[in-house]
């Protein structure tokens, strides 16, 4: 029975279209766009690194950017379905409600890429797209791994009481540390924030805060969430103010 139980488990978890990612036909090219490495031996590089090597060993072009892109968010996928799968099977993963409650955050996630990446100038383009898709990876993976080393419910970060949209966001918080890392990033967020027209900065900025509507996943991340936001927001030319997290 015990089996039973958790073999529907698992075909739920992997039914989800946010939680388990679609499954589509592998192309003739997965193979040679893995230049014969195994997911694992990608993941052990950082998503910069593998498109380096890919593009070095295939030709350097925006085709084959996005080609090394695809080929690395492929493994981080086989990975996170993996680590669900088996969150499943030995019934520690999330329940239903947390489940909902992550798959809220991600699609206001996604909401708010697609409003970030038309409003800026240059709007984002195919790499920059891909790259995002690539970044929100990291968030599904992260949430399943809370549930893996037992930190799940983790309150809300203490660097910030006012909330991710309380107030003018280029304004600092002075009851928090100049120097902390939460209120520098949270700054920089206004500071690109108010680059944009009016009428997109609001926009925008509502977007933000509807990934943070009550969700505790959400209250976690705030730290990694501006960050990703910036990555979004910040011009592709200069140094970045942090690099991707993978």
């Amino acid at each position: 029975m015990r089996t039973v139980f958790a073999a529907i488990v698992v075909s739920l978890l992997l039914a989800s279209p946010v939680l388990a990612q679609t499954k589509t036909p592998p192309s003739k090219n997965v193979s040679a766009d893995q230049s014969g490495l195994t997911c694992a031996q990608i993941l052990e590089m950082t998503s910069t690194d593998w498109v380096a090597k890919f593009n070095k060993e295939k030709g350097a072009s925006p085709q084959g950017t996005l080609r090394a892109i695809a080929a690395y968010g492929r493994c981080y996928d086989v990975r996170t379905d993996r680590l669900a799968a088996s969150l499943a099977k030995t019934r520690k993963g999330p329940s239903t409600a947390d489940v909902n409650s992550f798959r809220d955050f991600y699609q206001s996630l996604k909401d708010f890429t697609s409003k970030t990446l038309a409003s800026i100038e240059p709007p984002g383009d195919a790499v920059r797209s891909a790259y995002a898709a690539l970044y929100q990876k990291r968030f599904r993976y992260e949430f399943y791994q809370s549930y893996e080393t037992g930190i799940a419910k983790m309150p809300a970060t203490a660097a910030d009481t006012s909330g991710p949209t309380g107030g003018t966001p280029s304004t600092p918080n002075s009851r928090t540390d100049k120097n902390d890392p939460f209120t520098i990033a949270k700054n920089h967020f206004g500071e690109l924030l108010g680059l944009l027209p009016e009428d997109k900065r609001h926009e925008v900025h509502a977007a933000f805060g509807r990934m943070f509507a009550g969700n505790t996943f959400a209250e976690a991340k705030k730290l990694e969430i501006y960050r990703y936001a910036i990555f979004l927001m910040e011009p592709p030319s200069g140094k970045p103010f942090s690099p991707p997290p993978f």
